[in-house]
């Protein structure tokens, strides 16, 4: 039988393009990449056998030829505008990305008679925690254009399940970190506001002082608490939730992607130093606005349902986010 075939929206991307590392090393599925670059071309792949479909969200048309001209047999779609402080402000981006782009990505699919979608959403769609951990059925309050954003499109996803017949899952994330052992995809903002690459950013003197927003907060040491998940852990979840897609006619699931801990700022400013062996020259100033005081996942439905366990440990992403920005060269 021929292989199937997986449509990679931003596989070009942080995250999807260790997706994709891992999808071309553990399958023989045919992989095509659609991506408009906005964030460089550092993660493209060097591999013939993945073409890379230089292609926006936005453009509807491109699309649609793109679904029309093969025979996709499901999306994986990372592609978005992901960072919450430009969110705030400047929606209209975040919104004509996350939004607009997305429904043209689900027209495309219906006119190519594609099924089957797995989408990266965010744990921002939850907005303030009311309780000391997230799970999936938490109140959706989300407190930036970002998260409602991710929510707009899940809703959008569920509206387009019974009438076209659209499978799929949502993945909520918590806080991607850490990079691939191999050193062959990275993490690369333009500008960088994720706060590990901006650790190590500082640690190697690539920037003056690594800013802690506020230490105001309701949280042990008053300074932001996240549930960091490494990457690789987070693709495998990916894996693992594509293979289910494939074989269960009727899916429509939304999981958490977390580690169900959390870690402060400042403990994570510790860790970094313990792994490093170096000081960081931080400044404590305000915080930002949209930034909720503590986010860690309840991920026991994805553990359960999908036998899915995060294996590496904030150390292990700290070290690999150090490693890959110490190696990193031009490609």
């Amino acid at each position: 039988m021929p292989s199937k075939t997986i449509l990679v929206t931003g596989g070009a991307g942080y995250i999807g393009s260790h997706f994709v590392n891992l999808l071309r090393k553990r399958s023989d599925y045919r992989i095509l990449v659609v991506d408009n670059f906005s964030q460089g071309r550092e993660n493209v792949l060097k591999d013939e056998k993945v073409p890379y479909l230089e292609t926006d969200l936005r453009d509807k048309e491109s699309l649609f030829r793109i679904f029309t001209e093969n025979k996709i047999d499901a999306v994986v779609h990372f592609a978005a505008m992901a960072t919450i402080t430009a969110s705030v402000s400047g929606p209209s981006l975040t919104y004509e990305n996350n939004v607009v782009g997305g429904w043209n990505l689900l027209e495309a699919m219906v006119k190519g008679g594609v099924k089957k979608i797995i989408f990266s959403s965010s744990g921002s769609v939850y907005g303030e925690s009311k309780s000391e951990r997230l799970s999936e059925d938490h109140p959706k309050q989300p407190i930036n254009p970002y998260g409602f954003s991710k929510l707009t499109f899940e809703r959008m996803l569920s509206d387009y399940h019974v009438p076209y017949g659209i499978d799929y899952i949502a993945f909520r994330y918590f806080n991607p970190a850490g990079c691939a052992e191999s050193l062959e995809t990275g993490e690369y903002h333009k500008p960088e506001t994720h706060v590990i690459p901006c650790l190590m950013e500082t640690l190697l003197g690539q920037r003056n002082e690594f800013k802690v927003y506020g230490d105001k907060f309701a949280t042990p040491d008053g300074t932001g608490v996240r549930d960091y998940i490494h990457v690789e852990d987070l693709v495998e979840a990916h894996w693992l939730g594509l293979n289910k897609l494939l074989e269960s006619p009727g899916l429509n699931e939304v999981y958490n992607l977390g580690t169900n801990k959390g870690t402060s700022v400042m403990e994570l400013i510790k860790a970094a130093e313990k792994a490093t062996g170096l000081q960081l020259n931080y400044q404590i100033v305000p915080p930002r606005p949209g930034d909720p005081s503590s986010h860690i996942a309840d991920a026991s439905k994805v553990m359960r349902e999908l036998n899915w366990q995060p294996k590496r440990s904030l150390e292990e992403m700290v070290l690999s986010a150090y490693r890959s920005f110490q190696n990193r060269s031009p490609k």
